[in-house]
C-alpha cells in the first residue's frame, strides 16, 4: 500500500509550508503587480479578481468516514463502493477534499470488509493529500473516535481545522467546503445544512402509540449534512465527555457537541439539494443524474440543485424535465398518457414538473 503514514512530523511540515505561505504574502504590498503584468495591462481593461480564499495557517484535514456496513443498501455489496457515473461513490468524496486547495490532509476511515478495495482505488487514482487509512468502529460516531484517536497520535495542532465527512455524499459543493473552512474562522463548530422544504414533525411516544409532540416553525427547521466541521481541541474534548456518557448513541457530530458542549455555538453553512447522502438503493438513479451532470454528460437531463434553501426548485424541474418529452399527453390533464418506459424517478421528476407548471398558468 502506497499511502503514507500520518505522523506528527507531516503534519509540522504542513504547518511551517502554510505558514512560510502566509509570510510571503504578508511582506508583499496589497496591490502589488510585476512589472512584466503592470506593463501589460492598462488601469481602463483591470476587472476586479475574484476573492482569493482565506490562506491557512493551521493544517485542514478532512476525514472521510466510508466505514459504514450498508444494512439499509445491501449488505454484500458495499455501497463505498457502488460506482455512480463510472465511479465508486468513495472517490467522489475523496476527490472532492483533493480538489479544494485549502484541503491540507485527508484521512479515510474504512471497514475491515472494504479496506482491501479503498487501499487499492487510492493507490491506483495516486490521491496526494490522502496520509492514512485506518479502520473505524461498529458506530458512526466509533469511526470519528478512531479517526481523532489517530490525528492526536500524529501531533495535529489543537487549533487544527477537522472537516468530517460521510463518504456516502459523493457530490458536496466547493462551496460548503469552503464555508466550513471559513466559518472555523469565527467559531469553533459549524455544519453543513440543508433548509427543510417540508414541515417537520416531532414526535413521541404516548401509551404505546407515537404522537406529533411539537411542530417547529419550518424557518428554524434544517436537514444535516456534512461536512461538519470543528476546531480539532474543541471535538476532541466533546468526545472525551461523551464517551463517559453510557447513553451516548448520536448519529453526527454535531449532535456531540451540541449535547456535551452546550455553551459551544455551531455555525450553519449552506448545503445543497445535490449533496444526498446515498442510504438506500432507490437514491442511485437520482445519485446518477447528478453525476452524468457534474461529468457534462449530453443528454441527460440535468438536476434540480439549489444552494441554501429551496426557492426555485419548481422552475429548475421544469426547465430539466420537459413534459413534452415523455410522448403522448391525456388531452384532459395534459399528463403523459404512457410513463412505462421510464423509471419511476423520472416519472415523478416529470409529474412534478408538469404540475408545477399548471400552478404557474393559475397564477399561484
Amino acid at each position: 500500500m502506497g499511502v503514507s503514514r500520518l505522523t506528527s512530523a507531516a503534519f509540522r511540515r504542513t504547518v511551517e509550508d502554510i505558514m512560510t505561505e502566509r509570510e510571503t504574502e504578508q511582506t508583499m504590498p496589497e496591490n502589488a503587480t510585476s512589472p512584466e503584468t503592470a506593463s501589460s495591462v492598462s488601469s481602463a481593461s483591470v476587472s476586479p479578481a475574484p476573492a482569493a480564499p482565506k490562506p491557512q495557517t493551521v493544517p485542514v484535514v478532512a476525514v472521510v468516514l466510508a466505514a459504514g456496513f450498508g444494512t439499509r443498501f445491501d449488505p454484500n455489496n458495499p455501497k463505498q463502493l457502488v460506482s455512480v457515473g463510472g465511479k465508486p461513490i468513495v472517490c467522489w468524496s475523496i476527490e472532492a477534499f483533493e480538489r479544494n486547495e485549502r484541503v491540507s490532509d485527508i484521512i479515510v476511515v474504512v471497514n475491515p470488509a472494504v479496506r482491501s478495495a479503498v487501499e487499492e482505488l487510492i493507490e491506483r487514482a495516486g490521491y496526494p493529500k490522502v496520509r492514512m487509512i485506518i479502520n473505524g468502529g461498529r458506530e458512526r460516531v466509533d469511526s470519528t473516535a478512531a479517526a481523532l484517536g489517530a490525528l492526536a497520535d500524529a501531533g495535529v495542532p489543537a487549533r487544527a481545522k477537522i472537516l468530517i465527512h460521510d463518504a456516502v455524499r459523493p457530490f458536496v459543493e466547493q462551496s460548503s467546503i469552503d464555508g466550513c473552512i471559513d466559518a472555523l474562522d469565527e467559531l469553533d463548530a459549524a455544519t453543513v445544512a440543508y433548509a427543510s422544504t417540508d414541515t417537520v414533525l416531532l414526535t413521541e411516544f404516548r401509551d404505546g402509540r407515537k404522537v406529533v409532540r411539537q411542530v417547529p416553525d419550518r424557518p428554524h427547521t434544517f436537514r444535516a449534512q456534512t461536512p461538519q466541521a470543528f476546531r480539532f481541541d474543541t471535538i476532541r474534548r466533546a468526545y472525551d465527555l461523551a464517551s463517559a456518557d453510557p447513553g451516548f448513541h448520536p448519529t453526527d457530530d454535531t449532535r456531540v457537541v451540541v449535547d456535551y458542549l452546550p455553551d459551544a455555538a455551531v455555525a450553519v453553512v449552506d448545503g445543497s439539494e445535490s449533496n444526498l447522502k446515498i442510504t438506500t438503493m432507490a437514491d442511485i438513479p437520482t445519485a446518477e443524474r447528478i453525476a452524468a451532470e457534474r461529468l457534462g454528460r449530453p443528454g441527460m437531463p440535468p438536476v434540480a440543485t439549489t444552494t441554501g434553501g429551496a426557492t426555485g426548485a419548481d422552475d429548475a424541474f421544469a426547465a430539466a424535465f420537459d413534459p413534452a418529452a415523455a410522448g403522448p399527453v391525456d388531452p384532459v390533464t395534459g399528463a403523459p398518457a404512457n410513463l412505462s418506459h421510464m423509471t419511476r424517478e423520472e416519472a415523478k421528476a416529470r409529474m412534478h414538473a408538469i404540475f408545477a407548471q399548471a400552478a404557474s398558468r393559475m397564477g399561484r
